[in-house]
């Protein structure tokens, strides 16, 4: 072990220091070289990215503007049904009255 050069607190203290700021700087990050490229490159990415994201956009709401007519078809079938079933109610309806009329025409006769 080496030995200390009559070193005062202060003295230590200045060379640890020193020593930790020469650590700091060997971990400093260095500047990279930038290709020249780069912002034409970074462009042309965040264009294709538009690009995906429109078309997949577009997918999307194709898909829901389908969901929706099918959405759209389906009730008005139950519409039609519905309607089919109470006219033929109101059909039967009638149809039952009458033969209650000509039931209770027949008693008279």
């Amino acid at each position: 072990m080496s030995h200390l050069k009559n070193t005062g607190f202060a003295d230590r203290i200045s060379a640890a220091a020193e020593a930790k700021k020469a650590m700091l700087a060997k971990m400093k990050v260095k500047p990279t070289v930038q290709d020249p490229n780069f912002e034409q490159r970074h462009a042309e990415r965040e264009a294709e990215l538009e690009r995906v994201r429109a078309e997949r956009a577009a997918i999307k709401e194709a898909a829901r503007q389908e969901a929706l007519a099918k959405e759209e078809a389906a009730l008005a079938e139950k519409r039609a049904q519905r309607k089919e079933r109470k006219a033929l109610t109101a059909a039967e309806q009638k149809a039952a009255r009458d033969a209650k009329y000509a039931a209770r025409k027949a008693r008279q006769k």
